[in-house]
């Protein structure tokens, strides 16, 4: 058995270390062009010319939760798809939505910028009641992240394509309950895949939806927002800022103006980053289950993008 590994911007030697010592019986080598066929392969942003000369390939290891790179390549049609869930990124996920809603929700950032003023200062404490969040996306990790809001008695709603039960949320689904869902939210949690229908959904028309001095939190894909239209309500007051993770370009460029936005938070898409051993131990299981036959978790449906 073949594994290569075909990650971009990252380290390869210590996943082929950890790869080999998982996957004993399996050859492991970092991808160059005209390499020997594969069995399977470990990637990350691969180029087309990776799957060019590699069609044999039978399963597909995507290291990040996203699959919307990899599904926007021609792919060897029997080849499976697999992704990574959870792998440590859900409570990761979790912490970082949690502390963006309650660093609004306690006004947090204006206590730190009257204290670098020299001021001391109280602000009247907000009702938990008026502070409805919306999770958008309910997978492993929007799931995680609506429970963890619920865990600090947050209303909370969760949208998805399908309907899902979560215990502590309120639930709704399909494209006929969005506005409703949108309607019932003061804070906005982005977790949604990537797909055609699901790019620029963070628009003017959808945002201003959400209730009078909404909040964003986009920890997704920036193709999922509409940068102009979150400028142009944050501006007129309909929404009170966004903290935001993720972005069309990455790095985000240095004149983009959410850089000098006063009401909003950027970080570098770290929200929930891929722990290798974690990841590795998944892919090795994951792998060999599809060696035995057997249908195994994480698998994505390619038409659906997901």
């Amino acid at each position: 058995m073949k594994i290569t590994f075909c990650c971009a911007d990252t380290e390869p030697e210590p996943w082929l270390a950890g790869l080999r010592a998982a996957l004993p019986q399996a050859e492991v080598a970092v991808w160059q062009p005209g390499a020997t066929p594969a069995d399977y392969a470990v990637v990350w942003q691969p180029p087309q010319q990776f799957f060019d000369e590699q069609p044999q390939l039978k399963g597909i290891f995507n290291i990040g939760a996203g699959v919307d790179a990899l599904l926007s390549l021609r792919l060897p049609p029997q080849a499976v798809v697999v992704r990574l869930e959870d792998a440590g990124m859900a409570v990761q996920m979790a912490e970082y939505v949690c502390q963006a809603v309650i660093r609004h929700f306690r006004d947090l950032e204006a206590y730190a910028a009257d204290v670098r003023a020299g001021h001391w200062t109280y602000y009247k404490p907000r009702q938990r009641s008026d502070f409805a969040v919306g999770v958008m996306g309910l997978g492993v990790l929007g799931a995680r992240v609506a429970q963890a809001l619920a865990h600090f008695e947050f209303p909370v709603n969760g949208w998805s394509r399908t309907p899902k039960l979560l215990d502590g949320v309120r639930g709704f689904n399909g494209a006929a309950q969005l506005d409703a869902f949108l309607a019932s939210s003061r804070v906005l949690v982005n977790l949604l895949p990537l797909t055609p229908d699901t790019t620029n959904i963070l628009n003017r028309e959808r945002l201003s939806r959400l209730q009078p001095g909404g909040y964003v939190i986009n920890v997704a894909r920036g193709a999922h927002l509409v940068d102009e239209d979150l400028l142009a309500l944050l501006d007129s007051g309909h929404l009170a800022g966004a903290t935001l993770d993720v972005f069309r370009a990455e790095p985000l460029p240095p004149a983009h103006p959410f850089w000098r936005h006063l009401n909003i938070t950027i970080t570098p898409h770290t929200s929930a980053r891929t722990l290798r051993e974690t990841s590795i131990a998944q892919i090795a299981s994951k792998l060999m289950g599809l060696q035995r036959g057997e249908r195994v978790a994480g698998l994505v449906d390619v038409g659906r993008g997901y």
